[in-house]
C-alpha cells in the first residue's frame, strides 16, 4: 500500500492544462508540476511565459501549444496535434473559462454563443479526445488508473446569478458533463471530477470586486470570511489527479470557503 506521500505524486505523468496563464489555471499547472508532472500548456499566443518558467523553475517540463479556444476548428485539431507529437496525456485540466455580462433582456446572441464555445464546447471536446486516449494506455503505476480528467465548473453549477446566463447555463452543463463522462469510463480506468470554485479574486471577478454594495454582500456571506485566492486550488487540483482520489469520480468538490452551506 501506497504512503500518503506517494499517494499524492504524480512523477512522470503528463498533463494538459488549458487557462494556465495566470490566475486558478496558473496556480493548479505549477501545483502539478511540484507534484511531478509535465506540464503540456495550452494557450492563446506564446506571449505570456510566465507558467512555462515557473514550471521549468521547479524542474519539470512545460510546453506550450496555442489554440483560440473560441473557434470549434482550431478546439478540434488540439489533441490530434498534442498526440502527433508523442505525447502520452495521463491527466486533463479543463480551466479557460470567459464571463459576459448584460441584463438577460439584452444578452446578445454572440456573447452568449462565445461563452458556451469556450466554457462547454471546448471541455467537451477535450474530454472525449484526450479521454479517447487514455482508454488506449495501461493504468499507471503511480496513480493506478488510466487518466484523471479535472474539470472547473462553478457555484453557478448550482444557483443563477446575476447577468450571467450565459456562464450560468456553461456551468451547470459541464457539472452533467462531468458525471457522463465519469459514468462510461470510471470502470474503465478515468476519474472524471470537477471543482466549482467560489468567489475568487481573479480576473475574472474584477466587476464584482469593484462594486461595493455586491462586495460587501458577497463577502458578508463566507464564512471563511474571505475570498479565495488561487493557492486554493492547487492542493485540491492534485487530489483530484492522484492515487489519493481513487474511488472519487463524478462528483463536483465545492470550494468556495462555505458559501454553499450557509
Amino acid at each position: 500500500m501506497a504512503g500518503v506521500q506517494d499517494m499524492f505524486s504524480l512523477s512522470g505523468h503528463t498533463a494538459v492544462v488549458t487557462g494556465g496563464t495566470r490566475g486558478i489555471g496558473q496556480a493548479v499547472a505549477i501545483a502539478l508540476a511540484e507534484a511531478g508532472a509535465d506540464l503540456l500548456l495550452v494557450q492563446r499566443d506564446e506571449s505570456a511565459t510566465a507558467t512555462r518558467d515557473a514550471v521549468r523553475a521547479v524542474g519539470r517540463n512545460a510546453t506550450i501549444y496555442t489554440a483560440d479556444l473560441s473557434s470549434a476548428e482550431e478546439v478540434a485539431k488540439l489533441a490530434p496535434k498534442i498526440l502527433a507529437d508523442g505525447h502520452e496525456v495521463r491527466i486533463l485540466i479543463n480551466c479557460a473559462g470567459i464571463q459576459r455580462r448584460h441584463p438577460c433582456e439584452n444578452f446578445p446572441d454572440s456573447d452568449f454563443n462565445k461563452v458556451i464555445q469556450v466554457n462547454l464546447n471546448t471541455v467537451f471536446t477535450l474530454c472525449r479526445d484526450f479521454g479517447a486516449h487514455m482508454l488506449q494506455l495501461e493504468p499507471s503505476p503511480v496513480t493506478g488508473r488510466r487518466g484523471s480528467i479535472v474539470n472547473f465548473a462553478s457555484l453557478l453549477t448550482f444557483q443563477g446569478g446575476l447577468t450571467v446566463p450565459a456562464y450560468a447555463a456553461s456551468k451547470g452543463a459541464v457539472g452533467q458533463l462531468t458525471k457522463s463522462f465519469a459514468n462510461e469510463w470510471t470502470s474503465r480506468g478515468i476519474t472524471v471530477n470537477a471543482i466549482a470554485p467560489g468567489y475568487i479574486e481573479t480576473e475574472m471577478n474584477t466587476a464584482l470586486l469593484n462594486d461595493p454594495v455586491r462586495l460587501e454582500s458577497i463577502s458578508a456571506r463566507i464564512p471563511a470570511g474571505r475570498w479565495g485566492s488561487p493557492e486554493d486550488f492547487k492542493g485540491t487540483t492534485v487530489y483530484l489527479a492522484s492515487r489519493a482520489s481513487a474511488y472519487v469520480s463524478g462528483h463536483v468538490l465545492v470550494v468556495d470557503g462555505g458559501w454553499m452551506g450557509r
